[in-house]
């Protein structure tokens, strides 16, 4: 399918969709969101492709959704229409693990989209921030919330409250992002790393997903009861008996994916 404002490729056993908008520092307006949604929609019907990387330019992975595009809505606009609730929310239903790999700056809804994925690889460059305060609005993305998951109430008020941005290293700190890269690694790293987890038996790498969410999302009892259910039920799968045949064996596993 051809878009305008993304650029979908796949590498091997990896779909990895681009931000395109280079003259807006990949703003991301609804027709972008839209592409983006379809795009992941594809990988995900995609046996081949076993997981996802999201990724910008090196200036801007997206300096934050398209001001241009929303300064003349209402509120009957917005709230009808369910901006934002209508198409962003699509990366955080992808059963297949997604990767940000973030360069440069990942503002206001880039740094909200890059929260949606399953973990962030930033670029020694990398800026985030939840500017929005500034123009008189809100994170509104989910910005408020993730963020303060990811660093604590301090941080994340501040951030939020100031629009104070964070470098790389910073992010690394706060638990924001998994690893720092140098700029020029940055979507090769991203690319074998999503490779390394594609080439492992996909229902144990969709219910590590889930498992790692109920985490994040639940209690604690909550979240042990879920990963137990999820432990167990792998032993109904053709995988875990190949997994385990081929460690006794001193072979590589060869998956079927069931």
């Amino acid at each position: 399918m051809s878009y305008q404002y993304i650029i979908s490729a796949t590498r091997e056993n990896v779909g990895l969709i681009t931000l395109n908008r280079p003259e807006a520092l990949n703003a991301l307006s609804d027709d972008l969101m839209d592409e983006l949604g379809q795009a992941l929609n594809d990988f995900e019907t995609d046996d081949a492709i076993g997981a996802v990387v999201i990724t910008g330019s090196e200036k801007a992975f997206a300096a934050g959704a398209d001001i241009k595009g929303m300064k003349d809505r209402t509120y009957m606009d917005v709230y009808l229409g369910n901006f934002i609730g209508r198409n962003w929310e699509r990366v955080t239903e992808c059963r297949k693990p997604v990767i940000a790999a973030v360069a440069g700056y990942a503002l206001g809804g880039g740094c909200e989209l890059a929260m949606m994925c399953d973990f962030i690889l930033a670029a020694d460059n990398a800026k985030f921030g939840q500017p929005e305060i500034k123009i008189g609005i809100i994170p509104g993305a989910g910005g408020t919330q993730r963020l303060t998951r990811f660093v604590g109430k301090s941080k994340a008020m501040e951030m939020c409250l100031t629009g104070r941005m964070m470098d790389a290293a910073e992010a690394e700190r706060a638990g924001l992002v998994s690893r720092v890269l140098p700029a020029a690694d940055l979507l090769e790293e991203a690319i074998k790393t999503a490779q390394s987890i594609a080439s492992l038996s996909r229902p144990s790498v969709m219910m590590a997903k889930s498992a790692v969410n109920k985490a994040y999302e639940t209690t604690l009892a909550e979240g042990v009861a879920a990963e137990r259910v999820m432990f167990q039920s792998l032993f109904a799968t053709e995988d875990q008996k190949e997994g385990m045949s081929a460690f006794a064996e001193k072979r590589a596993p060869r998956w079927t994916h069931k």
